[in-house]
């Protein structure tokens, strides 16, 4: 039977979507060379660009999906776009035509993948797309092979601990400050009171704690992520 805790009773740990086949990892990568494809293309027309150094498209790309990475090509079949999948040693070892309407700024791919319907839906990244299909998702990139080179060396940023600070959440003007340095606090507890556009916005405490520093002080001018105090 259905119930609102349906969610928390059958996903205790979470809900993640379905795993993903490699079958449809591969299709799934195809579109997303594919939509690579029209983007390349479309950047080649805009004007103004040197002419004396006309942009060409590369020959060959690399499809980056999740943890796996693969070189491909993409060619024009009359219609659609011919995704051939190379091995290490540059031999094919997998194809998909892909044909669709697809243009940028659209958020949902409507095409054929070797002439079966697929409906995928697109979450713009800070690199490539989230592409979401039947339950199951995948983060796919193509680079360029130097952009693909140049990318495994960059580091990764691991991003700070934020667990045990208050951090402001809009830029706005501290108007109180609740609590006091060693004092203990239980979950949902007032700590502090921040101004933005004419509004009062009540910061509590997310779990029982203990305030270790305060670093801002009624009046102070803060902005986002600014940390007001922190928890020991």
């Amino acid at each position: 039977r259905l119930t609102t805790g349906f969610i928390a009773e059958e996903y205790p740990d979470g809900f993640s979507g379905v795993p993903l086949s490699d079958e449809r990892a591969m299709k799934l990568a195809a579109i997303a060379v594919y939509m690579n494809k029209v983007h390349a293309e479309r950047a080649v027309q805009i004007s103004g660009q040197l002419s004396n150094r006309p942009r060409k498209l590369p020959k060959e790309w690399v499809v980056a999906v999740d943890d796996w990475a693969r070189r491909v090509t993409a060619d024009d079949m009359g219609g659609s776009v011919r995704v051939v999948f190379l091995d290490d040693d540059g031999n094919r070892s997998e194809a998909h035509n892909v044909r669709s309407d697809w243009m940028p700024g659209e958020a949902v791919f409507r095409g054929e993948i070797d002439g079966r319907l697929m409906v995928v839906e697109l979450v713009r990244a800070k690199q490539g797309y989230v592409l979401r299909y039947r339950g199951a998702s995948a983060h796919a990139v193509v680079r360029t092979p130097l952009g693909h080179r140049l990318n495994l060396l960059m580091p990764e940023k691991i991003a700070p601990d934020t667990s045990k600070m208050l951090l402001c959440p809009m830029p706005g003007l501290v108007k109180t400050i609740h609590v006091t340095e060693g004092q203990e606090v239980k979950a949902g507890e007032a700590l502090a009171v921040v101004e933005a556009m004419k509004m009062e916005n009540i910061l509590r405490a997310e779990n029982d704690c203990v305030v270790e520093k305060i670093n801002a002080a009624p009046g102070d001018s803060l902005a986002v992520d600014a940390v007001i105090m922190e928890f020991q």
